[in-house]
């Protein structure tokens, strides 16, 4: 603030600064239509990439905002709803379209698993109590890119990978709690550790030339902390919020 208790305007560097966080995340579309050409070509491993390239964007341009205070140095542009829109984009449209390209699901049923999937995101992107206190998400948070790719590198059977779409889904309404690693601070520091992890246990497992034991070994490790989070959520549904120490809350760690 200036000597008059009036807010001072930011400087031309802080708002540069917030512009170019705002075109991170903006960046999203730009791979979502990367990731949209690959799945239409049939480059099924392309297009993962570009989705795991956005859920990389995605993980750190929450932290780079809260750090160039965006919200304060470009108020004009509404960063969450930037956010949601790309989200959409790269976590279930693409990912849907995918499912139905690369034939993870019956064909019959395709179309009808796809609307399922947008549908049902619909719900988790515009409810107002996505998130608790404590930062964890109410319901399946509509990870469908992740949910593709587990689809896609780990073959099940189609009437399988069908059933997996469903109950996901189902999963959306329910009163479960998922984690959300770069926000809960429940755990510390190795939370996000974990995350880191399984980030890069998944994104080597699109390396074509692996071994096959090496290939299993990183599909274990990857599947193993996935299954570490969502024991982690199931763990906050059954024992609610924790107490909140004096003093207040414990700050968010990043995302």
């Amino acid at each position: 603030m200036d000597q008059t208790g009036r807010k001072a305007a930011p400087g031309a560097g802080g708002a540069a600064a917030a512009w170019l966080v705002h075109l991170l995340t903006a960046s999203g579309a730009v791979i979502a239509l990367m990731a949209l050409m690959a799945v239409i070509a049939g480059d099924f491993r392309l297009a993962l990439l570009w989705l795991l390239a956005g859920l990389a964007i995605d993980g750190v341009d929450g932290s780079l905002a809260r750090l160039a205070r965006v919200k304060e140095r470009a108020p004009r542009i509404d960063g969450d709803t930037l956010d949601l829109i790309i989200d959409y984009l790269t976590y279930v449209f693409v990912p849907a379209l995918f499912i139905v390209e690369a034939a993870l699901v019956p064909a019959a049923a395709a179309p009808w698993l796809a609307g399922l999937i947008l549908v049902s995101a619909l719900y988790n992107f515009t409810r107002r109590d996505l998130k608790t206190k404590d930062n964890y998400f109410r319901g399946f948070p509509a990870l469908w890119s992740v949910v593709a790719f587990y689809l896609y590198v780990a073959t099940p059977a189609p009437e399988v990978a069908a059933a997996i779409v469903v109950a996901l889904a189902a999963l959306t309404f329910a009163p479960v709690h998922f984690v959300h690693p770069f926000r809960v601070a429940d755990y510390g520091r190795w939370l996000p550790a974990l995350a880191l992890l399984w980030a890069a246990a998944t994104a080597a497992l699109l390396w074509p030339d692996w071994q096959d034991g090496t290939r299993r070994a990183l599909l274990a490790v990857s599947l193993a902390t996935a299954a570490i989070l969502f024991a982690l959520g199931l763990m906050r549904t059954a024992r609610g919020p924790r107490p909140r120490p004096a003093g207040g809350a414990q700050a968010p760690l990043a995302g």
